[in-house]
């Protein structure tokens, strides 16, 4: 059956190209059924592509008139993905999509970025961090995208591969496995921190290994990492994103998860849904029918959609 639902969408109102409304008018001109909206949520450490908590309010209320306006033609659900840091109140939205964009690496309590760091999450609010947790190491041309803030680095794993490279060397003793592993420490982490109802692009940190690897995803450390992130997230019955969004912006020709990750997340008895990220409305339904051939091979015969109930599984 064709896939006639979408619950990773932006818009304008973060860092997608289309409006709500432009959005919705594609959406019935493709006979979709169901379409989530899931602006990026605030970052307190980067604002730059998000939304502020006055702007959420905003873009909420357009999606609710919206809602009001085509609700008989087409079910609209407004939702917020939500990084690994970010705050936000979830109150007035339907649901959400938990992600990592970011991977925290905690200075060493000599103010180096040596492989003595210790990665997670940031251990006091920014309001109340010691002079230690604010003052900025030496480390050698660091990129603007990679923030310190918390005591440590908010490194960005899908910015570029020159962004990760760089953190490898300076940050990670030229290890890319301790990255994968700080990584998918915090994935593993990502139902508790955001209370999700969707599991977002789970291995994101490949995003750029097609043209610009940085790591071997044959490798035992990379393979025991996401396995054990796996392991803690399948229990909760969160659906996993099969999503397309790199395909369609050039970076990838194959979606978020790999086959081989697919095919560990149905023997584990977990689920999937599909999701283009789409941040512009042509891209609603990318590459959904290849999507689909994919999670046949992997050995799904259905996938999860969101709706006001809750989950509901429909046939691939």
């Amino acid at each position: 059956m064709p896939i006639t639902t979408n619950f990773h969408t932006h818009t304008k109102y973060c860092d997608g190209k289309s409006s709500p409304g432009e959005i919705v008018l594609q959406a019935l001109d493709l006979g979709m059924t169901r379409l989530g909206f899931s602006g990026h949520a605030y970052t307190p450490h980067d604002p730059s592509y998000a939304m502020s908590p006055e702007t959420a309010a905003a873009y909420a209320g357009e999606i609710r008139g919206l809602q009001e306006k085509y609700g008989n033609r087409l079910e609209i659900l407004c939702g917020l993905e939500l990084d690994y840091f970010s705050e936000q109140d979830m109150a007035g939205f339907d649901y959400s999509i938990g992600s990592v964009h970011y991977v925290f690496r905690r200075a060493a309590s000599d103010g180096t970025a040596a492989g003595k760091a210790i990665a997670g999450a940031p251990a006091s609010n920014a309001s109340d961090a010691s002079a230690a947790d604010t003052a900025v190491p030496a480390v050698a041309d660091a990129p603007e995208s990679v923030i310190f803030a918390d005591g440590g680095w908010y490194i960005p794993v899908d910015e570029s591969p020159e962004v990760l490279s760089w953190a490898i060397e300076n940050l990670y003793d030229g290890d890319p496995y301790s990255l994968v592993e700080d990584f998918f420490s915090q994935e593993a982490d990502v139902i508790r921190k955001t209370r999700c109802q969707i599991i977002g692009h789970f291995d994101i940190i490949t995003k750029f290994q097609e043209k610009a690897p940085l790591f071997d995803e044959a490798h035992p450390r990379y393979v025991a990492a996401w396995q054990k992130a796996l392991a803690a997230l399948l229990p909760a019955g969160v659906p996993f994103e099969i999503n397309t969004g790199a395909i369609s912006r050039g970076y990838r020709t194959s979606p978020y998860p790999s086959l081989d990750i697919l095919k560990a997340i149905h023997d584990g008895g977990g689920s999937i849904a599909f999701s283009s990220d789409s941040h512009e409305k042509s891209t609603l339904q990318f590459w959904f029918p290849e999507a689909a051939d994919l999670a046949r091979r992997a050995g799904f015969a259905k996938h999860v959609v969101l709706g006001k109930n809750g989950y509901e599984e429909m046939e691939i």
